[in-house]
Order: structure tokens, then sequence, then C-alpha cells
């Protein structure tokens, strides 16, 4: 058994739910990787955006992997599978994007590298990934200094933004 890591992921341009779907693909179709567990997919409201795409509402969901890849090989398939699915960056922060992929943790590796942050420093901060984290993993524990389950982390957040259940099945 290799190492259970959690990955986020967010889009909320084009064609939403086949973006998540052939993210949830190439991932699934890495070798070293095997799926474990797929959360409900949410529909949320956008955090953090410029004014003129607060209109444009994400699908998240979170996958769980058992991974035999070390954290940096599993980072680096990640974000090379962003780029092939056009993820584009930009200068701006929290532009529409196809695709986005958070590394949410990585066993019980806690890292801060210029490129890698783990457990994701906004894990516990957010709804949208919360919601879907307790689906497939609501006694979780991120490594790190927070003793609380993601069960207990996410009853402590605030009602907004709004995180709505848009589908079950992927």
């Amino acid at each position: 058994m290799g190492t259970l890591a959690g990955i986020g992921l967010g889009t909320n341009l084009g064609n939403r739910m086949e973006h998540l779907r052939n993210a949830r693909a190439e991932l699934e179709a890495l070798e070293g990787v095997k799926l474990v567990a797929a959360s409900n997919i949410y529909e949320t409201e956008p955090v953090g955006v410029p004014a003129e795409y607060a209109h444009m509402a994400f699908l998240n969901a979170v996958l769980l992997f058992d991974v035999e890849l070390d954290v940096e090989e599993w980072s680096s398939k990640v974000h090379a599978i962003e780029d092939k699915l056009l993820r584009v960056r930009t200068e701006i922060r929290n532009t529409p994007r196809t695709i986005d992929l958070d590394l949410l943790f990585f066993g019980d590796v806690v890292m801060e590298r210029p490129h890698l942050h783990l457990p994701h420093p906004q894990c516990r901060n957010r709804r949208f990934v919360c919601m879907p984290l307790c689906d497939v993993a609501p006694d979780l524990k991120l490594p790190g200094e927070d003793t609380r389950t993601m069960q207990e982390v996410l009853a402590s957040l605030p009602e907004s933004p709004v995180v709505n259940t848009f589908a079950s099945q992927w």
C-alpha cells in the first residue's frame, strides 16, 4: 500500500463536468496511482475572484488516491495533467480556469516549499474543499497543528460562501 493522497478539483470555465471527468480519467491513468474514493460534485460561489468573474460558479470535488510515487513526482504529474487539460496560469490570481488540481494532503507529509505546501494551506478554511473531503474522509485529520477531524473543521466554518450538491455521479 502506498500513501493516501487527496486532490481537490475545481473548474469554472467551459464544460465543467467534462473538465472534471477528464481530470479524473487522467489521474486514474497514472501508473502507481489507484483511486480510493470520489466525492460528490458541488457547485460553489467563487471565492476571491476579480469582480468580473464573480458570476462564474465553480464545480468542485475531491478524489482520494493510493499513491506509490514520492510526493515530488506526484506533484509533477498532477501539474502536468493541468497543463494537458489547458489550464492557463496568468499573473492575475483566481481567474477562470478549465481545471485546477490542488494537492490537499499527501499522507502525513508537512512541507513548505515555493512550489508545494502540504497540507494545502487553505484546505481547512474552504467549505468547497471541506464538504467534498467529508464525503470521502470525514474522520481524516490533516497533518500539522490542527487535531480536528475534517467533519469538525467543516462544522466550524461559516455557511457562506454557499456550496450546493451538483451531482453524485461522475
